[in-house]
């Protein structure tokens, strides 16, 4: 017997059991997104190296330490996208989106970052992202928070806090950055590695540290709100009238300044207490510079993104239900000359009634191995159709879930039996 291949370290299967809760949630996402007139984009998974240099900066742990970067056999190099911003922003300029152009677009898909697996993160894992192109004011930035707001609402999810900042234009964080180093070099003896390193090139990325010996010094940090110009000024203080009119509660932190180099004035993250030290569910902001700085024409743009797999950990952490996605109906053949039409049978079910997922029992075998086979597919009802039944046009109807007897129906009469024995949130 051959080796196992064993699945790469960090990278997850997702199996049947779990998929129903995936559906789930990507489907409320999808119909939120299309509710507030935001598209579909799709990008590849890979782009060319240089394209997350410019856009996520030098200077971060994902271009540092996490991509998965290799030459093609043209010596090209070529990186499989750790986030999605920079791949819809290249599209959009690559394909004319953006001159003289607004977009409202929305992507899903698997997202790669070579980091330490543990329980909420993984080497693979996808991201439902919504991007909004060439909008300047306050309120797609509040539109953005209030889509995801919706979001919690739909899934039932109390468990959410929204944090909230500014780092305002390019300008007021230069000055900002002058004090920060200022005051991180006169405590640089409390520095750790990491935040060395960031203080010659970014010391605003300090700020985003994880170490918890860096909380007090961080604490203690000068405040980019006090330094903010006054149009970023008035832009954070619109917003936040739009969120109160709109009843929405959030946090101000100063320390929020999100661990990628394009974003400007507002940022912002949902975060938790459910998922233990990975506590940020959804999280955005805005990247003015970030169109010209990949070879655009100036364009103000504002997104956030979140992972499903952590999405979907919340969601079971908070009681969510996942929908059942066992058959409602599973048709059992029995005897000499039923299986052609009993495979008919449950093809004229998919056609008459396209709510129902219909199971049938192939590869045959006896009856009692059918309905073996027909109880482990979790399906409520079996359809049985036997020699007898096939001579009358009828068939067995028999309940596989609680109390109820097995009877007779006409062929003509089945769908209609079925439906009254099955509970309306069964069939969709």
């Amino acid at each position: 017997m051959s080796e196992q291949i064993q699945p790469i370290r960090g990278m997850a299967d997702v199996l049947p059991s779990d998929s129903a809760g995936w559906q789930l949630l990507e489907t409320t996402l999808r119909e939120i997104a299309h509710a507030y007139g935001y598209r579909e984009m799709r990008v590849p998974v890979v782009e060319r190296t240089e394209l997350f240099r410019r856009s996520i900066g030098e200077v971060t742990d994902i271009v540092e330490k996490e991509m998965y970067t290799f030459d093609d056999r043209n010596g090209t190099s070529l990186t499989l996208r750790p986030e999605a911003t920079a791949g819809i922003v290249r599209a959009g300029i690559s394909n004319g989106l953006l001159h003289n152009q607004r977009q409202k677009v929305w992507f899903t898909g698997p997202m790669f970052r070579y980091e330490r697996p543990q329980k909420g993160r993984y080497r693979q894992f996808h991201q439902f992202d919504v991007e909004a192109l060439g909008y300047a004011g306050p309120d797609i930035d509040a539109e953005m928070i209030l889509m995801t707001a919706r979001l919690w609402r739909a899934l039932g999810i109390e468990a959410v806090t929204l944090e909230l900042n500014s780092l305002g234009t390019a300008e007021s964080r230069a000055a900002y950055r002058d004090v920060l180093t200022t005051y991180f070099r006169d405590h640089e003896a409390a520095l750790d590695t990491d935040s060395r390193t960031r203080l010659q090139r970014s010391p605003m990325r300090i700020l985003d540290s994880k170490n918890p010996d860096m909380r007090e010094l961080i604490a203690g940090a000068p405040v980019m709100m006090d330094y903010l110009d006054p149009e970023s000024a008035d832009h954070f203080a619109a917003l936040r009238e739009l969120l109160d009119d709109a009843g929405i509660g959030y946090r101000l932190n100063p320390q929020l300044v999100r661990g990628l180099d394009y974003y400007s004035r507002t940022v912002f993250e949902w975060v938790t207490d459910r998922l233990g030290a990975q506590g940020t569910v959804c999280a955005g902001g805005r990247y003015d510079g970030l169109v010209s700085q990949l070879g655009g024409r100036a364009t103000p743009a504002i997104g956030w993104a979140l992972g499903l797999e952590r999405l979907l950990e919340l969601y079971r952490a908070c009681d969510g239900v996942e929908p059942d996605s066992a058959p409602d109906i599973f048709v059992v053949a029995v005897g000499a000359g039923t299986l052609r039409s009993a495979f008919q049978l449950a093809e004229s079910l998919r056609d008459d009634a396209p709510a129902l997922r219909v199971e049938f029992g192939c590869d045959g075998g006896s009856f009692k191995n059918q309905m073996k086979r027909a109880d482990r597919s979790g399906a409520p009802l079996a359809v049985i159709l036997g020699e007898e039944e096939l001579a009358n046009a009828t068939v067995g109807l028999k309940p596989l879930r609680g109390q109820g007897e097995q009877q007779t129906v006409a062929r003509d009469k089945l769908v209609n039996a079925v439906l009254a024995l099955l509970p309306a949130s069964d069939t969709r």
